[in-house]
């Protein structure tokens, strides 16, 4: 590793080389925070282990979450660990700490703006799977994430303690379901209620821990025994060949026949962690407090420290062609992308924000790229899940908040004001439902539009509206689940008593034709009168692409001081579609004739008449009603699947198929939003609780004749 010698001059507390941002994610009740917790536990940084369900965990720290049981904002907390100066990377850092950052997010898919956003400023992360449940819905979501913003990624199985749990079958499911190459490193040895311990196929040791420790701080690093050694071997022989094959330093000693040391192995295999091209595993029990200690050394020696990933670049704020390099160091000038904004009571905007490059201390003064305007920080805290610990001075790869400043978003880049540039800022997807909200007395009134701006402002996926045909005030959110914690939080934080209506669809509309439309504004009153005439073609665009706009008008038959209000007319044109009003996707837009007044044209004219041109095309195209269809996975006891089959086949589903998980059946389906409305309690009924499910968005599909026509007399 490349050593910056001004860096560790630097009276930072934590050497770069020795810190490790890392993330913690998984499908929903995977043991995300109960295997946070553990590590807390176990670098000291807390003293009593708490446990989600007794809503004790130390990064569950809001009151709908212990209540829950579920992670539903992602949470900082910060720990340390002993450094060992026998492995290579540590040569220089005898006696120092290692400091993990580590964030916990939630596993629910209705809150996946949280991992997303966490992904976006993280060097690496932990995915955890469930030891029987293996590779589920929402872990794939995750790992496309991670794959998105290019994540090195450890894989910890746990649950290894439970009935049926196979570590070997969640191995080749990382292989054959999400395309990765995983590695063992830390064989559980046993499994269910025999789980005793872990195989450190690197170093090729047994790990036994006490069976009179039930906290598992007390374990002995032994010789390996009986089948152990035979499954050592293997898992050894192909970690080898693995890092022959893909690292050429590695294989170079190893076609040498030179010693192969434990250290050569780790380096290799570190090069090959933070390239994405392997994926360490380990399995263990975090419930039990079977493997932690060592997953921990796998965070420290696998995944990057912030002088490893690969150099952050930004734009220029007023030139996009122009590329900035951001260069992981103290000595630039400082540089930070704002991840989360969080409304504290005491506190007040916490706006949380990952330093890529120099240092920030209170007092100074930063511009914010996206807004131009100069900022002054008053407070920098370094956070502790619901704690905080206020410190001076920020440096380059620590994960932070500040306190002070104002108009700011998630996504905007803090910055040096000598230092102009934009980092790319986390991306969201579009809410997928939507429910009416009005306050119960007209006292309440001011005080809901303030909790809605708050919480707007925190959560990207959470937008707040106004029906321009009824005035009411529409709030959209991912699922129902995530609208419900939002209106609880408006009753508790904000003390605002609201009638909420029926969830409503994010429906969606498109044209199933090629059509031409015209619009035609002419007003003549006596004196100057308005014209404009705007003629469109509308095709369809690859599902997925969106509404992109082109002109192709010849010989100035619409002026080019007026063609930016024709394109805001089409802009606004497509928000609306004709059936029911709902948003137009998946469209090209050609403005491609027209004509205009030497006198009586006008901006407001033209944008009028581009309107009417895309209404009149849409009409003409044949449009089509979309509705959101949704993946969703049912885990159920085998008693009642053939219930639930039923179930969704009542409520337009198509079955994909049917997976053995041990003694539970996975079901897996494609259902309609709007008929799952409601279903965790119809769900709880036929399973008599049993049962559980997950659904993301998977598509936007055409609704058919029969509910179009029940959906049309309704609106």
């Amino acid at each position: 590793m490349v050593i910056d010698k001004q860096i560790n001059d630097s009276k930072r507390p934590f050497p770069l080389e020795l810190t490790r941002n890392i993330g913690i994610a998984a499908h929903i009740d995977a043991g995300k925070t109960t295997l946070t917790e553990r590590i807390l536990f176990y670098t000291g940084m807390i003293h009593k282990i708490g446990e989600v369900h007794d809503g004790a965990a130390t990064t569950d720290h809001m009151e709908q979450e212990r209540e829950r049981g579920i992670t539903i904002t992602s949470a900082a907390v910060t720990c340390s660990w002993e450094a060992k100066p026998e492995q290579g990377i540590y040569k220089n850092f005898q006696g120092l700490k290692q400091r993990v950052n580590i964030i916990d997010t939630p596993g629910h898919v209705d809150f996946t703006a949280e991992v997303e956003r966490s992904l976006r400023v993280l060097d690496g992360v932990v995915v955890v799977f469930c030891g029987v449940a293996g590779v589920q819905p929402q872990t794939e979501t995750v790992w496309r994430q991670a794959d998105k913003y290019g994540v090195p990624r450890i894989v910890f199985v746990n649950k290894m303690d439970r009935v049926g749990a196979d570590f070997n079958q969640v191995f080749n499911e990382v292989k054959e379901k999400l395309g990765a190459t995983p590695v063992k490193v830390l064989i559980p040895i046993g499994a269910e209620e025999d789980l005793i311990g872990q195989i450190d196929v690197v170093n090729q040791k047994a790990i036994i821990f006490s069976d009179d420790d039930k906290l598992g701080s007390t374990y002995e690093i032994k010789d390996l025994e009986g089948d152990q050694v035979e499954t050592c071997e293997e898992a050894y022989a192909e970690l080898v060949d693995q890092l022959a094959n893909a690292d050429e330093a590695f294989a170079d000693k190893f076609l040498a026949d030179e010693e192969i040391k434990a250290e050569d192995v780790k380096a290799a295999l570190r090069r090959l962690t933070i390239s994405g091209d392997l994926i360490p595993m380990a399995g263990g029990s975090a419930f039990k407090n079977k493997g932690i200690q060592f997953l921990i050394d796998s965070i420290v020696d696998y995944l990057p420290c912030p002088l490893d990933v690969k150099l952050t670049e930004g734009i220029h704020p007023e030139d996009e062609e122009k590329a900035v390099e951001v260069k992981t160091s103290d000595s630039e000038k400082f540089c930070a992308l704002v991840f989360k904004l969080w409304s504290d009571k005491q506190r007040g905007k916490l706006i949380f924000f990952r330093v890529y490059s120099g240092k920030v201390a209170k007092g100074d003064m930063l511009l914010n790229s996206r807004t131009g305007k100069k900022e002054r920080v008053s407070r920098l805290l370094q956070l502790q899940a619901d704690k905080e610990e206020e410190v001076d001075v920020c440096y380059a790869g620590d994960i932070a908040a500040v306190i002070g400043i104002k108009n700011v978003t998630t996504g905007d880049t803090l910055c040096d004001q000598k230092f102009e540039v934009l980092l790319e800022p986390p991306s969201f997807p579009e809410p997928v439902i939507s429910m009416a909200i009005e306050p119960m007395t007209k006292a309440d009134q001011d005080k809901l539009a303030t909790g809605l701006a708050r919480l707007s402002e925190e959560d990207p996926t959470f937008i707040v509206s106004t029906d321009e045909e009824t005035a009411q005030t529409i709030i959209s959110g991912m699922g129902e689940l995530h609208l419900e914690i939002i209106i609880d939080r408006l009753k508790r934080e904000f003390k605002v008593a609201a009638n909420v209506g029926k969830p409503q669809i994010a429906y969606r509309e498109t044209i199933s034709k090629t059509a031409n439309g015209s619009g035609t504004i002419k007003k003549q009153t006596g004196g100057k009168g308005m014209y404009a005439n705007v003629e469109v073609t509308l095709s369809k665009n690859e599902p997925g692409k969106g509404i992109t706009f082109e002109d192709t008008t010849v010989g100035g038959v619409i002026p080019k001081d007026f063609m930016s209000s024709v394109m805001m007319g089409l802009k606004e044109g497509t928000l609306n579609g004709v059936i029911m009003g709902a948003q137009v996707i998946d469209v090209n837009v050609n403005v491609h004739n027209g004509d205009a007044h030497d006198v009586d044209s006008t901006d407001q004219a033209f944008k009028m008449a581009a309107i009417f041109a895309v209404k009149d095309a849409l009409r003409n195209a044949d449009s089509v009603l979309l509705e959101p269809i949704m993946d969703v996975e049912v885990s159920t006891p085998d008693d009642y699947q053939g219930d639930i089959m039923g179930d969704l086949n009542r409520r337009r589903g198509q079955i994909l198929g049917m997976e053995a998980k041990g003694q539970a059946c996975n079901l897996k389906a494609t259902v309609p939003l709007a008929e799952m409305t409601g279903y965790m309690t119809a769900l709880r009924t036929i399973s008599s609780g049993r049962a559980s499910f997950t659904m993301e968005t998977s598509s936007f599909e055409p609704v058919p004749t029969t509910i179009l026509e029940e959906l049309v007399n309704h609106y």
